[in-house]
């Protein structure tokens, strides 16, 4: 379902309606500005507060109304609330266990002319290094809802990513999300991705007309293991996609998981090459011209899943070839 909305109006109007039935949900925004965030401003004054640009104190701030019994949502620009701001998170979030909702907004190349300093292509191997802290890569705008919701009655902290661009709706407005991981495509092999890749590799398949190869969302870190090994059973092979230096992302907690457990199964990675570092991401023309020079544009993408599929199909071939 095509959709003009962003992530972060849906997150916010969810989170105004919950706000005006709670007087305990609170916004400490770093000078951030939005439709919804507006209307919180004119109508909860009491429950807005803006810091200004001083994200380290949005932190601060918000650990201090959660310890008074607040349900306390920081709000910044994505590297900003994050890498800025990490002595505070794993002082009060992560050693402390205080919870709040980090709300971060433009993941990967969503600021894609502000250059590196405002792109985010390291957190989720920063923030899944802290314990008692769940990491959601938001897909569509019901999840964004839905995670109003779950940071709202849900333990401990939560960073929450939030896209900058509009994407089409995948999920149904009834979708429970607490198990952290989704398929969306049924398949023999599947590609594992979150958030706004997921919206391009699932183009992909569909452009391939791949029937064999299916996507889960594994839109929540730390990995809820039992229910991904379960929408990985019988799997060929995975692939796993992302907009994210490779070490330490999607792809290596993915391995994680499978070596932890004992599990042979090939997989192959796509995301940024970390020797590339920061290279391409003062050029111009768009996300998906960054994309693009990083090798992970819908045109990369397709053209891995093919050689991908190929070398599965030679391989399950040669196998069949050898039991006969």
């Amino acid at each position: 379902m095509s959709n003009n909305m962003t992530q972060r109006d849906a997150f916010f109007e969810r989170l105004y309606d919950l706000a005006r039935e709670d007087r305990d949900v609170v916004i400490v925004a770093a000078d951030m500005s939005a439709p919804a965030l507006d209307k919180f401003r004119t109508d909860l004054p009491g429950q807005f507060v803006n810091v200004g640009i001083a994200e380290q104190n949005a932190i601060q701030i918000a650990s201090g109304l959660a310890l008074t019994g607040k349900k306390a949502f920081a709000y910044a620009i994505s590297p900003f609330i994050t890498l800025r701001c990490l002595e505070q998170i794993r002082v009060s979030n992560a050693i402390m266990g205080i919870p709040i909702a980090i709300v971060g907004m433009g993941t990967g190349f969503s600021y894609c002319s502000d250059g590196p300093t405002h792109h985010l292509i390291e957190d989720l191997a920063v923030m899944r290094a802290f314990p008692n802290i769940r990491i959601v890569n938001v897909t569509d705008n019901t999840m964004a809802r839905a995670m109003a919701d779950i940071a709202c009655n849900g333990r401990g902290a939560t960073y929450i990513r939030l896209d900058k661009d509009p994407h089409p709706d995948l999920y149904e407005p009834d979708t429970d999300f607490e198990e952290g991981v989704a398929k969306i495509l049924e398949g023999e092999r599947y590609v594992v991705s979150s958030g706004p890749m997921v919206h391009v590799v699932r183009e992909v398949i569909e452009s391939l007309d791949a029937d064999d190869v299916g996507l889960i969302d594994l839109h929540t870190l730390p990995i809820n293991v039992p229910a991904f090994l379960k929408q990985i059973e019988g799997a060929r092979g995975l692939l796993t996609v992302e907009e994210h230096f490779l070490p330490g992302g999607l792809g290596s907690a993915v391995l994680e998981v499978l070596c932890d457990h004992g599990l042979s199964m090939p997989v192959r990675r796509i995301g940024i090459d970390i020797a590339l570092g920061y290279t391409h991401c003062y050029k111009y023309g768009g996300r998906d011209v960054i994309r693009s020079h990083y090798g992970i544009d819908s045109q990369n993408i397709a053209a891995a899943i093919t050689t991908w599929r190929q070398k599965q199909t030679r391989a399950q071939e040669k196998e069949q070839w050898l039991v006969r």
